[in-house]
């Protein structure tokens, strides 16, 4: 049964991220909601299984992986003609993204691929129109048949960094990113993803999670030892504690778990009020977290923005 349990939990954790990081409209995402609930009481699923049956990889890991070890035959040489016809419509594609027409240019890139399913730069550049369209596990998917095609194709490479980078997936980027620059040492633009990925799969490994969040799924930015060796910060959480009605709203979330009730709502309730008394309390110290942790004021590491997309299609 464990096994079926930690298959379910994947699950559970899959769907938790696809909710999270899908992109999804509101009623899909109750959807995903309900189907969660529905999982953790059917296979009876608790916050410690998140920590003690979760596994390695994520279930998306294990299936692109499994996908990965098909046995996948290239397509027939094209003809000259095809290859003719094929590269008149990458660039009728090239000229489309430059005009941010990103879907009409994927469809040109998609029929370039059905007259010559053996260039890498085909893929590569539909890769670029996903990514373009929000669409980042098909943009790897293809980076992927590019780089099946051609094992050297920095590009390639760089783009799939890029799309993990999108989905938060940042140890995927930096192991792409880290490729890309073995292929390319002068390239500028991978050196600095790669530099950027480092930083977010640095922040986001050691994050805090609240119990049942998948893997990855930290509070952004959150240095905790930086904030436990900050003076003002722990000053400013001795003088909240020792306030009656703080000590007050504590015993009645601790009161509230033991029993089965209160749970998030009850953390969130306190976070909220510890938020609102150190804004007045000391709001130097409070806009010094905000940049700590990547808000206004500060750089965001956690935004897929400020990462280089690679040069133009070509």
């Amino acid at each position: 049964m464990s096994t079926v349990k930690r298959l379910a939990l994947a699950i559970v954790q899959f769907l938790a991220e696809q909710k999270q990081y899908g992109n999804l409209l509101p009623d899909a995402q109750e959807s995903l909601e309900v189907a969660v609930q529905c999982l953790e009481t059917a296979f009876e699923l608790s916050p410690d299984d998140a920590a003690s049956m979760s596994v390695s990889k994520s279930l998306l890991d294990i299936f692109h992986d499994a996908v990965a070890s098909e046995v996948t035959s290239l397509p027939d040489e094209a003809s000259e003609e095809s290859k003719v016809q094929a590269e008149k419509l990458k660039n009728e594609g090239n000229n489309l993204m430059k005009s941010e027409q990103f879907t009409e240019a994927l469809s040109c890139y998609s029929k370039a691929i059905e007259l010559d399913g053996r260039n890498a730069v085909y893929y590569c550049n539909r890769a670029a129109a996903h990514s373009k369209l929000n669409q980042h596990q098909n943009a790897i998917d293809d980076c992927k048949k590019a780089i099946n095609i051609d094992p050297l194709y920095s590009k390639a490479y760089g783009r799939m960094g890029l799309a993990h980078a999108s989905l938060n997936q940042h140890d995927e980027a930096v192991r792409c990113y880290e490729r890309a620059v073995q292929l390319e040492p002068d390239n500028e633009s991978y050196q600095s993803n790669l530099q950027i990925a480092e930083e977010k799969l640095k922040l986001t490994g050691g994050a805090e999670r609240l119990p049942g969040m998948p893997p990855g799924m930290g509070i952004p930015g959150l240095d905790v030892g930086a904030m436990l060796n900050n003076p003002g910060l722990m000053s400013m959480a001795q003088q909240m504690l020792s306030n009656p009605n703080m000590q007050q709203l504590m015993n009645q979330m601790m009161a509230g778990s033991s029993q089965g009730g209160g749970g998030l709502e009850s953390l969130l309730q306190v976070g909220q009020q510890l938020a609102q008394q150190m804004q007045a309390t000391n709001p130097e110290l409070v806009e010094q977290l905000r940049r700590q942790m990547g808000g206004p004021g500060g750089p965001n590491p956690f935004d897929p923005s400020s990462d280089s997309e690679p040069k133009d299609p070509q």
